[in-house]
């Protein structure tokens, strides 16, 4: 059955609508579809169409879905939500804003100012939330019915095998040499006095500012050390219930009012004054400077010896490289892995090219099972960083095989097991709900299953 076969590519795609689209709407709009009481509209298809068209500019390789395809995805989504709603799944108003601000948000990103999103938009933020909030209710809804419906799929390694032997030795996909590697990330900590000196020239940048001789805006440009500041000017759109922003920061804006410039503020990334530039409830727009302590040779070389201490102590087998891993590392999102440098699809196993060059270097000195001596690069942020590179293991180019690439084999054939139950579930429930699709789709392959539930209730009410 193909009634499922796009629901886990495309589930995410169809809240991408831009925000053009809410004055775009064809003015001979038309309910193309119907799931129950949830009708598709004719503009829905189109606007959804020239968003990825527009999201796709600049893009090689990206090939788009048709208006069949997204017909059947709005079809898909129509009758999760029937079933959420009938199953009293829930999702709370608080979900929705939060949902809705972070959309607001990126636009906001996107278009720079509030003032420049509502020209473009031709309806002010209020009127765009609005706009947005039965869509994302939606969204939310057909997510958690779709989770509740696979939420108790699992893959055996039984399972496993024989999902692989049923592929074809000359489909089996080909790998190049890959690595696994882990690494403990210590940052050289700046000392007093030069921290000092850091706060005092903000707290001058500051009183510059306040006093008229300077302004916020030039002083960013000359002395800010976010690497963004050169395309914002330092300013962001933040939100309250965010948690990926540093706790320090965020809690130092939301003390500000309008206008007010804070005492220099600590975080993970340095030290910020911070302005505040406007707020609506858990919303604020600030601009901030940051400045990095410098780190001198002193700095580093301690942290050379604290790791070649801690490189000993894995040697003489007093801890793992796990352990010491949670116990030094800097790096937090590491720490669940044991240190393990990921790659995109979350495989421990990367290739050459995913990795830095500084590592790549070092790891033409070492051999698999080898520890580095403590290395010196610096890191996204430009910062001295020192670490410990444990070179676990290579990989021959090789054919996929279950030895190597269990992880991957399986994660695939759970998807598949996945797809297989919402296809089952789908065949159980469609014919259960009031299905229409406009004859002008009825030629579409993706929706010859639908179709023919709707032919069957027209045939139902002839006779």
């Amino acid at each position: 059955m193909k009634i499922v076969s796009i629901v886990f590519c495309f589930f995410f795609l169809s809240m991408s609508v831009h925000v053009n689209a809410q004055v775009k709407k064809v003015l001979a709009d038309k309910i193309i579809g119907t799931v129950g009481d949830k009708f598709i509209l004719r503009s829905d298809i189109e606007n959804t169409m020239l968003d990825m068209k527009r999201q796709a500019q600049g893009e090689e390789n990206i090939i788009l879905p048709n208006a069949c395809q997204i017909v059947e995805q709005q079809l898909i989504r129509k009758a999760l939500v029937l079933q959420a709603e009938k199953d009293s799944l829930i999702v709370t108003e608080e979900e929705v804003e939060n949902a809705i601000d972070m959309r607001i948000r990126q636009f906001l990103q996107q278009f720079g100012s509030k003032e420049v999103l509502e020209e473009v938009a031709g309806r002010s933020i209020i009127q765009l939330k609005e706009d947005f909030r039965i869509q994302i209710k939606e969204q939310k809804l057909s997510e958690n019915m779709q989770e509740k419906i696979v939420e108790k799929i699992k893959i055996t390694p039984f399972e496993v095998r024989a999902f692989y032997n049923k592929i074809s030795v000359d489909s089996l996909p080909l790998y190049e040499s890959e690595v696994s590697i882990a690494e403990i990330i210590i940052h050289p900590k700046a000392n007093r006095d030069i921290e000092e000196y850091v706060i005092k020239q903000l707290s001058d940048y500051r009183r510059q500012i306040e006093s008229g001789i300077n302004k916020f805006d030039q002083l960013v440009k000359l002395y800010s050390e976010d690497p963004s500041s050169k395309e914002n000017l330092g300013q962001f759109n933040i939100n309250r219930n965010e948690k990926t922003w540093d706790p320090a920061f965020m809690a130092g804006s939301f003390r500000l009012k309008e206008g007010q410039i804070s005492a220099p503020i600590k975080s993970k990334f340095g030290y910020h004054i911070i302005q505040l530039i406007s707020r609506s409830g858990d919303d604020a727009v600030v601009k901030h400077i940051l400045r990095i302590p410098p780190i001198t040779k002193d700095e580093i070389n301690i942290t050379k010896n604290l790791l070649d201490s801690v490189k000993k102590e894995i040697l003489a087998n007093k801890m793992s490289f796990g352990e010491a891993v949670n116990k030094y590392s800097d790096d937090d999102g590491s720490k669940f892995s044991g240190g393990a440098v990921t790659g995109g699809d979350g495989s421990s196993y990367v290739n050459i090219d995913q990795l830095d060059k500084d590592m790549v270097v070092m790891l033409k000195t070492l051999k698999p099972g080898d520890i580095s001596d403590p290395q010196v690069y610096q890191d996204d942020r430009g910062r001295q960083t020192v670490r410990l590179i444990y070179f676990r293991e290579r990989t021959s180019p090789h054919k996929e095989n279950l030895r190597e690439d269990y992880n991957r084999v399986s994660q695939r054939a759970l998807e598949q097991k996945k797809v297989k139950q919402m296809e089952s579930w789908f065949k159980e429930h469609i014919p259960n709900y009031y299905i229409y699709v406009d004859a002008e789709y009825h030629g579409c392959p993706e929706l010859t299953d639908w179709a023919k539930v709707a032919d069957a209730i027209i045939t139902e009410k002839v006779y």
